[in-house]
């Protein structure tokens, strides 16, 4: 409608009035950020052992065509994708082909990281050029400090993998055809036990929860399967540092640290046992010579991450539990397939006392100074470790009612999924099972999501506060 006319100098304007027009508010859409690292690792575990689960509860997937229960499905699924080794059931009778399969699948994934796995394949199969978020999710997975070399070393540790248990499958089917079985069962064997051990899972096929019992004076087997343990545990990240700089001086501070304490902890762990057990009629006391010396130093290899045993664990001395209880709790290397605090958490934590005993102040090595947020992350890790250690033996004791030294061992193994037991985990009632997966759960993420948490909330700050002193000792 119009109302009048005004003259704004020497421009005549006409003004109209509008008939307003009413909008309906429209909701704006919300973007949820994306899980962070940890969520997402933890949410890709979780997912692999629900799927692992309703896998092995089908009747397929049993030996006798029958359901297998849910809770055992339950356990023996993240005993697997947390590559942790302890079992219910036994694997080699009560699963089926395809039950063993599936568990075969699950620590394989589960071995090298959930989030690393799919990126990587993704990467290999050329499906898609994985993304910045993919990159950041990787680099937390494998511990790579160099964000443009992510890709180049997910594909290094696909590579590694495959080439390592390769050679380990061959190998293991030689030695189980010198042992009699049948070439085609032999070439599973091979291929299941090299993986499992690759990737310290400790599943084994033998039956009657014997473990290697039966392979004690094979030297073959046992050095093979010792030394992917040792591969698997130390990761790619510290085998291709050796490979690629050869020599000592050139190696990381990482490599320095991790490769004369993992050296020191298989030195100590083969004399320790050999010395406990030398006279034990149950374990080593019943070998000839040479044989103790194998089977101890491959106890101590295989003890401290991986779960495989040519010992009956169960008949070991009270003193060498003890003594397989540091050894489980320490672990491998970060960015490998072992569990524990890591080495690199244990080592950086004595570079510390020696460190303080000197009277340095800072922390340091091999003329390198390490900064003080990764030792406060060292020492988060270890003692929230202990903490979780302690809350699962508790709560094993009181819903297992099995001896002290047993509940200790069985806890630990399953917090630092080792996967030994002293042969108490088959016999536990069902809400002491049920304990344990969460157990094996944490122990397997723990470490690592709490790592990268700690070290997402860092931050710089402008100021420090004021200093006071603290009593200690």
């Amino acid at each position: 409608m119009k109302l009048r006319g005004r003259r704004l100098g020497d421009v005549r304007v006409r003004v109209e009035r509008v008939k307003p027009v009413s909008y309906e508010a429209t909701p704006a859409r919300v973007r949820r950020p994306p899980p962070s690292p940890p969520a997402a690792l933890a949410l890709g575990f979780a997912a692999l052992i629900a799927i692992g689960t309703v896998l092995l509860s089908l009747p397929v997937a049993s030996a006798s065509g029958s359901w297998t229960r849910p809770l055992d499905a339950l356990f023996t699924a993240t005993s697997a994708v947390c590559v942790t080794g302890l079992v219910v059931l036994d694997t080699g009778t009560h699963w089926s082909g395809f039950g063993q399969a599936v568990i075969f699948a699950l620590f394989q994934l589960g071995g090298v990281g959930f989030m690393a796995g799919s990126t990587f394949f993704l990467l290999v199969l050329g499906a898609r050029r994985s993304g910045l978020r993919d990159r950041i999710v990787a680099q937390a997975t494998t511990g790579v400090t160099d964000l443009g070399s992510v890709v180049a070393v997910l594909r290094g540790v696909a590579l590694f993998a495959l080439v390592v248990e390769a050679v380990g499958a061959c190998v293991l089917t030689l030695a189980f055809l010198v042992q009699g079985r049948q070439p085609l069962e032999a070439a599973w064997y091979g291929l299941f036990h090299a993986v499992s051990a690759f990737n310290n899972a400790g599943f084994d096929l033998m039956g009657g929860f014997r473990s290697l019992n039966d392979y004690a004076s094979d030297p073959l087997l046992l050095g093979t399967i010792g030394a992917l343990i040792i591969l698997g545990g130390l990761g790619f990240v510290i085998v291709g540092d050796v490979v690629s700089r050869r020599g000592w001086a050139r190696l990381s501070l990482e490599s320095k640290l991790v490769l004369p304490t993992t050296l020191a902890l298989l030195v100590i762990g083969t004399v320790a046992i050999a010395a406990l057990e030398w006279t034990n009629p149950e374990t080593l006391g019943r070998m000839p010579e040479w044989q103790r010396v194998l089977n101890a130093a491959f106890e101590s290899t295989t003890l401290r991450t991986a779960g495989f045993s040519a010992l009956p664990t169960g008949e070991l001395a009270t003193a060498t539990l003890f003594v397989v209880i540091v050894l489980m709790f320490i672990g491998g290397a970060s960015a490998s397939t072992a569990g524990g605090i890591k080495v690199n958490t244990f080592s950086l934590l004595l570079v510390a006392i020696v460190s303080t005993a000197r009277g340095r102040p800072f922390i340091g090595a091999f003329g390198r100074r390490v900064p003080d947020p990764l030792v406060y992350r060292a020492v988060s890790v270890a003692l929230l470790s202990v903490a979780a250690a302690i809350v699962v033996a508790l709560g094993l004791e009181l819903l297992s009612g099995a001896t002290f030294v047993a509940v200790i061992f069985e806890s630990i193994s399953a917090v630092g999924t080792v996967g030994a037991s002293t042969g108490i985990t088959p016999g536990l009632p069902d809400p002491a099972r049920l304990w344990l997966v969460p157990a094996m759960f944490i122990g397997r993420l723990g470490p690592l999501t709490l790592a990268i948490a700690l070290a997402a909330r860092s931050v710089a700050v402008r100021y420090r506060p004021a200093e006071e002193s603290i009593r200690i000792g």
